[in-house]
């Protein structure tokens, strides 16, 4: 590799979140997710020469910087964008909130699939919205999480003309699931049939693992989805950036694009001129680090699937792993109250499956975006834990 994922960064002190919740203890971050590799020499170099400039006003994205987003979207998905479709955000976050404040009133419901990132969850509740969940399910035979589809209909139906909104995770954080195309085309024509307004977060779509599942955005199925759909988007994860606050969405539909935007005014603050020039330099200038990051990650993927079934009893992963950089496993059969309490006694921070709406003490999310030394040790804790 020409790009360094091995060097191990003391990140201690560099006011990361990350690391300084366990500020003091000898406990390794494995939660959040945020990486701890350097990010693209390009993406450096990009903020270098901003930040020589020594001035930082206020920022718009120039044509440039936009025209990086529009040609990324055409070479990596074959989605040809018009530049007025983007609508800049400073995290994925305020998108799922204002789609809920924007499409949902009042006590109408905003339907998710758990386990789910827990914004997907706070995003209705935050507004006086309603969060409605419903599983998905494992299917042992294929050995995937899908749709629940005869769920997702029962819910919709009993919520008699409720339901406003469904987000949509894709890749799926935490299971790690890429959506087929065939699964895509039923959602839509779910949302279609119930005049619901689709939102797809796919901050994770430039992490796809295996290289034989392409990543489909929802809003190139058809010209009527589209219509309907909202799709978020960032370099954040995939380019390790996530502190400089610099997302967007992709709306085509105007009148969907004026009522988000009209949702966002005077509370959702402006992305800034660093955040601009990185996003620039991720999606035009550093494609072979992102490659080589992919190989990293892939490796160390097989490591947690080896080591978890090798070394881990009562630990599992119920289904291929096929993107992003974070490994959900079932510790339900260690039948312990607290999983991450007692993992964190033994030198290892997890985050908490329950906070993704799984049952209490089923599962856990372990971050294996960093370098193979800190991983290894990681494990290693976790199998004295047990």
């Amino acid at each position: 590799m020409s790009h360094d994922f091995e060097t191990t960064h003391d990140r201690r002190g560099t006011n990361s979140l990350k690391w300084q919740k366990y500020a003091g203890s000898d406990i390794l971050p494995m939660w959040v997710a945020d990486m701890d590799f350097q990010t693209s020499p390009a993406i450096v170099e990009a903020l270098r020469r901003r930040v020589a400039h020594g001035i930082f006003g206020y920022a718009h994205a120039t044509a440039d910087e936009t025209a990086a987003v529009v040609e990324a979207m055409q070479a990596r998905y074959g989605w040809a964008i018009l530049p007025e479709w983007i609508v800049w955000l400073p995290g994925l976050v305020c998108g799922l909130n204002v789609t809920a404040q924007a499409f949902a009133g009042p006590g109408d419901q905003v339907l998710c699939n758990t386990p789910i990132y827990p914004p997907f969850m706070t995003a209705a509740t935050n507004s006086g919205r309603r969060s409605l969940a419903v599983p998905l399910a494992l299917n042992s035979a294929a050995r995937r999480w899908e749709i629940d589809f005869d769920a997702m209909e029962r819910a919709v139906v009993a919520g008699n003309g409720s339901v406003k909104i469904f987000l949509l995770c894709n890749p799926h954080n935490p299971v790690a699931r890429v959506f087929r195309r065939e699964e895509l085309l039923r959602l839509a024509e779910f949302c279609l049939r119930h005049k619901i307004v689709l939102c797809s977060d796919e901050i994770h779509c430039d992490l796809v693992l295996d290289p034989a599942l392409p990543h489909i955005p929802a809003a190139t199925l058809a010209p009527e989805i589209a219509a309907r759909a909202i799709t978020l988007m960032a370099p954040s994860k995939t380019y390790n950036i996530p502190g400089l606050c610099t997302s967007f969405a992709i709306i085509s539909n105007p009148t969907l694009r004026a009522t988000f935007q009209r949702a966002a005014a005077g509370i959702v603050a402006e992305v800034n001129a660093l955040g601009y020039a990185a996003c620039a330099a991720a999606y035009r200038d550093s494609e072979p680090w992102r490659q080589e990051l992919l190989a990293y990650l892939r490796g160390n993927r097989d490591r947690v699937r080896e080591f978890v079934a090798g070394e881990l009893p009562g630990v599992t992963i119920e289904a291929p792993h096929e993107a992003t950089y974070l490994a959900w496993l079932n510790v339900s059969a260690l039948k312990l109250e607290n999983p991450v309490a007692h993992f964190e006694k033994h030198g290892v921070g997890l985050s908490d499956g329950a906070d993704f709406g799984s049952p209490r003490g089923a599962h856990v999310r372990l971050n294996f975006g960093c370098p193979r030394a800190t991983l290894d040790e990681a494990l290693r804790r976790m199998k004295a834990a047990l």
